[in-house]
């Protein structure tokens, strides 16, 4: 098998802004135009994105409005640390194990750069970008003009000098980032959307990426979340208030809001988010087979079968007075299997595990279970990190945490232990 190798955007893809907009309210802070110039910044940024004005021009025009020096860009560095992508920060160990195939190629700036992908194990030399032209003092006066990626179609130079040998994978946000493949620099182009979403580049991508998850998962690279969110529908239905629906989404779920429970979602449905008053029949509810969990603003008991739900493995949480705490809920058992405060489960509270997966096995509650799901474990020689029980009368949820390596015979075993009624990868 040939090497694969990843290029990597910068701005507004590893990390969730852009650099030189942040550095320009970092040195401009004091400045009486200071919005004006912002703006203007803003523009060219935009403009060379979407491919309506040469690199080149946006990047001089940039450059020459920012007046900084080297103090504001340690500040920036600092501001940047804290704004790397949600995805891309969670899938650390990825950068580690692909230290030698992931390359970061940018528009920006090394001197910033450099310092955020650093702690992701991306080697120096794997990073390709501009770098700043200096005065005495320390002030910013230009860039490195003779450098290909300070000019129009500079990714697609630096990789025609490259040469790398194997199939090459692009993400970013840009019309730079479509060109490698547009000049068939690349194999494939993924536009990432987590942060941005550029009408212009996503409809010429070979795949629309909201996560870096779903770039892992669809190249079935190691990955810290099994399924990316992004897959996960989540059906807001009735009168749910903005900020817990926000809530969801900026959690990364694929959200549809909907006056009812429509046909169509009832197979795909992962999560409910019901205004006080819906309801949800019980002949749609048994063939919502997806479905992990329905939070509902309001009291639930009348509305909805708890015990249906129960023997489904459908975690229930409601609450009429704090929409936001039933989204927060909502979330922590998605990421975490937390089903504190439930209507319907055991209550658990859990810690999270670094450098593990952890599987969700929800069972009725007879005699015998656990004692199968442990010999599965010992059969298939698993190292246990931790696990966690609880049970009520109906049902037993439990969470087990095991070391990374397994096979996935190891699934399908835990599947089919008899008076099982959910199981699933967390992370």
């Amino acid at each position: 098998m040939g090497r694969n190798y990843y290029i990597i955007d910068f701005d507004s893809t590893f990390t969730q802004v852009e650099a030189l907009d942040e550095l320009a309210r970092i040195s401009l802070q004091d400045h009486p135009d200071r919005e004006k110039i912002y703006q203007k910044i803003e523009d060219l940024t935009n403009l060379a994105m979407e491919g309506k004005l040469s690199f080149r021009e946006s990047l001089t025009g940039r450059v020459q409005l920012l007046e900084a020096n080297r103090d504001h860009l340690k500040q920036l560095i600092k501001h940047l640390k804290k704004k790397v992508s949600a995805s891309f920060s969670r899938n650390k160990a990825f950068f580690k194990h692909h230290a030698d195939d992931v390359l970061i190629v940018s528009g920006g700036f090394k001197e910033f750069i450099t310092p955020v992908v650093s702690s992701y194990h991306i080697k120096k030399e794997n990073i390709y970008a501009n770098t700043f032209v200096f005065d005495k003092t320390g002030k910013i006066i230009g860039y490195d003009a003779s450098n290909p990626l300070s000019d129009e179609g500079g990714k697609v130079k630096l990789l025609k000098t490259l040469k790398l040998p194997g199939e090459i994978y692009g993400i970013g946000d840009g019309h730079s980032d479509f060109q490698l493949k547009e000049y068939g620099m690349i194999k494939k182009f993924y536009a990432f959307t987590e942060n941005i979403e550029r009408k212009s580049v996503a409809e010429k991508a070979d795949h629309v990426t909201p996560s870096f998850d779903e770039f892992l998962y669809v190249n079935k690279l190691p990955r810290a979340i099994s399924y990316p969110k992004n897959r996960i529908l989540c059906l807001i239905i009735g009168d749910v208030p903005e900020e817990a629906v926000q809530f969801l989404k900026k959690d990364g779920f694929s959200i549809r809001i909907k006056t009812s429970f429509e046909e169509k979602y009832v197979p795909d449905a992962g999560i409910i988010l019901l205004g006080d008053g819906e309801k949800i029949e019980t002949e749609k509810l048994q063939r919502a087979v997806k479905l992990k969990t329905i939070g509902y603003l309001g009291n639930s008991k009348k509305q909805l079968s708890h015990k249906l739900c129960t023997q489904m493995g459908i975690v229930v949480f409601d609450n009429p007075k704090r929409p936001v705490s039933i989204a927060k809920k909502i979330a922590r058992f998605m990421n975490n299997g937390d089903t504190y405060k439930s209507a319907n489960f055991p209550h658990l509270q859990l810690p999270r595990v670094e450098n593990s997966h952890r599987l969700i096995h929800i069972h009725k509650n007879v005699p015998g279970v656990m004692a199968k799901i442990n010999q599965v474990f010992a059969q298939n020689k698993i190292n246990i990190v931790s696990q966690f029980l609880m049970t009520n009368a109906q049902i037993g949820y439990v969470i087990t945490d095991i070391s990374v390596e397994y096979d996935k015979q190891l699934l399908k075993e835990l599947k089919q232990i008899e008076h099982t009624i959910k199981f699933r990868i967390l992370y």
